[in-house]
């Protein structure tokens, strides 16, 4: 999870996470939609599929990136028990 968090940190690769929302896209389409360099944008891409929140698939000669909604939720999820627990123990007060 701490992995997921790092990789959240960063408003490019929360960008990149909006835009996969929509839709998988390759590096090169998701690249366009920025003014970094391609390698920059690989470089998030790659931090992003280590804290598997993006998958790959190569289809041809293309990588398709997709948003992976699993852990997504599950980070979700964390954070809504994180909330409820905190409100409980004001409540307790």
């Amino acid at each position: 999870m701490n992995v997921a968090f790092k990789a959240l940190n960063d408003p490019t690769r929360r960008r990149i996470l909006e835009i996969l929302k929509e839709r998988d896209l390759t590096a090169g389409e998701i690249a366009d939609q920025f003014n970094i360099s391609k390698p920059s944008i690989s470089h998030h891409l790659d931090l992003l599929k280590r804290a598997e929140l993006v998958a790959a698939v190569k289809e041809g000669q293309f990588i398709y990136y997709s948003l992976n909604s699993t852990v997504m939720d599950e980070l979700l999820k964390m954070l809504i028990n994180f909330s409820s627990a905190r409100k409980q123990k004001r409540k307790r007060k």
